[in-house]
């Protein structure tokens, strides 16, 4: 979108130097620019929407009260950071955000020097902010501060509690600005909390805290452990006058608020009154998440991404395409997931905070009894799972693959190890497009496939899926991993019967003579296409085609087959070259004595940029006409 510059103080803004020139006063109106330049922007180039809206406020009250990026700010699953991107020298470039070699996605050091830490996956920012911040005390350098902001649905990731473990019990400074966009945690009422912020927020009473500490101390009276029982009963006196327990200053880190979070003036205040307090603190702050946008504020959900939109009126642009459509394969999960459970009472499902995107409030709203929302928790969600198939349960738990990256020990020791009942459902596996890095399933094949009694398997198509989702619930069928990838498939007449598929079997999709291609899910029917193109550009060329169907485990009837069969062989994935399925075909190969050429695609062994889905695979040379070319080269 062409930049706007009739701000009367954004358009001089290029750095947070320049946003700390301003007088406090003068912050609102600067609030008020950026949230109207993040609508304009949105509006035209998708992306995170509602969550960078909702922390316009407390973005420019860091970047004013602290020295960034001397100062450290560690932002938590990084969708709430478009204001940060704009306020640190990135406006004239935000129009190319999440686009191909344009603005990330969310904060990299690669980047900006603005941009401490790695996000994407929620939960990391305390651990990181953490390290940051004790290495800080230990080379000396006292007057750096770190700040972790973290929403409130990042909280109910382990890794986030893991981290506030070790804030109680290691030197540290740092604080925790908790966004709590009233997601997660109950909101706290009355007046008496103002006042109590008032009071530990102020210099008068901080400064009077410390010397009598300090005098204490030198007298004998007060040592570390006198210190830590002090501590614990002022926590006890505030929560008793606010009627309100929380578990930070249980563990001992000092608790402000909540206060609004979207008063900047107010917000500069409280930064800058605890800012050089010692020892771990923590900001609660109550925000709206779609702020400043009324379509956003009454359906969070819908604009966390929602497309491009209309201004004005606030209407989504959705455009209709003139012919029917393939579906999701997200929802043929959902339709089948629903219409599994309704034929076996043992049916659950599981997700991590994302039952909207991966569809299973298809069957939240038909059984809401039987399908569970466990929040941000990946390990939690697979071995909540494994607990309910040890008893007796048949659960479907669905995580997006990069996510289920966390989960991995979990698929191992809790589920794998005792061969339980659980269908581990990946979607977005493969490349997913903008999102970049950070979200692309490009892992899971290599890291699983080495795992003991799973068995991993990828549709071709939608039949496919419903196919092996079916037997996937059949008694005796164990651990039971399927990975499909993000947006549609390639059938509008999707819904088939649902009929077993034999474990480990492959099929014969296209018989051939010279080369035989062997491809593993969705990535199938592009190479298909390349195939019909490859043999109308060269007469005579015969190329056979393998739905592999199961990594593991492997179809050795169908793979002897094409060994003895074929002296060249391609293997196409969409997921990482090394180690994967390819990989798996090589192996075997080589330990049965055959020695055929096996050129391997996948995704490269780095990590890919973001741009839309077909960008990217021309670059890692997985689109049709990469194939069909490299087919007529070998030949």
């Amino acid at each position: 979108m062409e930049q706007d510059n009739s701000f009367k103080y954004l358009q001089h803004i290029n750095s947070p130097t320049d946003l700390r020139k301003l007088r406090v006063d003068e912050l609102p109106a600067v609030c008020d620019e950026l949230r109207r330049d993040i609508i304009n922007e949105l509006a035209d180039n998708p992306g995170h929407f509602a969550s960078s809206l909702g922390t316009v406020e407390i973005t420019v009250a860091m970047h004013y009260v602290f020295n960034t990026p001397y100062d450290r700010i560690v932002w938590d699953v990084g969708h709430q950071a478009y204001g940060h991107k704009i306020l640190t020298g990135r406006r004239d470039a935000f129009h190319t955000n999440r686009k191909l070699h344009g603005i990330r996605p969310f904060p990299s050091p690669e980047e900006s020097e603005y941009d401490t830490f790695a996000c994407g996956h929620a939960s990391n920012s305390i651990s990181a902010a953490l390290g940051m911040s004790l290495a800080a005390v230990k080379k000396g350098e006292n007057d750096r501060h770190v700040v972790a902001l973290i929403g409130d649905g990042s909280m109910s990731g382990g890794l986030a509690f893991e981290g506030l473990n070790n804030v109680s019990d290691t030197p540290n400074n740092m604080l925790i600005i908790l966004n709590d966009n009233h997601m997660s945690i109950d909101r706290a009422v009355g007046g008496m909390k103002e006042y109590l912020l008032h009071l530990h927020t102020s210099n008068w009473y901080n400064r009077m805290r410390f010397r009598i500490s300090q005098k204490l101390t030198e007298w004998g009276v007060l040592n570390e452990s006198r210190r830590q029982a002090v501590l614990r009963f002022n926590n006890s006196v505030k929560s008793l006058l606010a009627n309100q327990q929380n578990i930070f200053e249980g563990m001992n880190i000092r608790y402000f608020g909540p206060t609004n979070g979207h008063n900047v003036i107010e917000l500069v205040r409280i930064l800058t009154e605890i800012k050089d307090m010692k020892g771990p603190k923590l900001l609660h702050i109550h925000t709206h998440k779609g702020m400043g946008y009324k379509p956003a504020m009454e359906n969070a959900t819908i604009w966390h991404a929602p497309g491009k939109f209309c201004v004005e009126s606030g209407e989504r642009i959705i455009e209709k395409p003139s012919e029917p459509q393939p579906p999701k394969f997200q929802d043929v999960f959902g339709e089948t997931l629903l219409e599994l459970a309704q034929a076996n009472e043992r049916i659950v499902g599981v997700t991590p905070a994302m039952p909207t995107g991966c569809s299973m409030n298809i069957l939240m709203k038909a059984m809401p009894d039987r399908a569970f929302d466990v929040g941000i928790a990946e390990g939690h969600a697979v071995t909540f799972s494994a607990g309910m198939a040890k008893e007796g349960l048949q659960p479907f738990c669905n995580i997006y693959s990069a996510f289920a990256q966390r989960a991995y020990d979990n698929v191992i020791h809790d589920a794998a190890l005792l061969n339980l009942p659980v269908v581990l459902c990946l979607d977005r596996a493969g490349l997913v497009g903008e999102d970049g890095p950070t979200h692309h399933g490009a892992f899971d094949l290599a890291a699983l496939r080495p795992v003991p009694n799973l068995t991993i398997a990828s549709p071709y198509d939608e039949a496919e899926l419903r196919r092996l989702m079916y037997t996937a619930q059949l008694p005796g069928k164990g651990t039971f991993v399927i990975r499909y990838p993000r947006g549609r498939g390639s059938l509008v007449d999707w819904r088939c019967p649902l009929e077993e598929v034999p474990v480990g079997k492959g099929r014969v999709l296209k018989e051939g003579r010279d080369i035989a291609v062997i491809t593993l899910g969705p990535i199938g029917t592009t190479a298909a296409e390349a195939i019909r193109q490859a043999e109308a550009q060269k007469p005579g060329l015969s190329i056979a085609h393998y739905d592999l169907r199961f990594l593991k485990p492997l179809d050795e009837m169908m793979l002897t087959i094409i060994a003895q069969r074929f002296q060249h062989i391609f293997t196409i994935e969409d997921g990482s070259r090394v180690g994967g399925m390819g990989s798996a075909v090589l192996e075997w190969m080589d330990d049965h004595g055959y020695s055929p050429e096996v050129i391997r695609l996948g995704l490269p062994d780095h990590f890919i940029e973001h741009g839309t889905v077909e960008e990217l695979r021309q670059i890692v040379g997985l689109d049709t006409h990469s194939i069909c070319e490299l087919s007529l080269i070998h030949i």
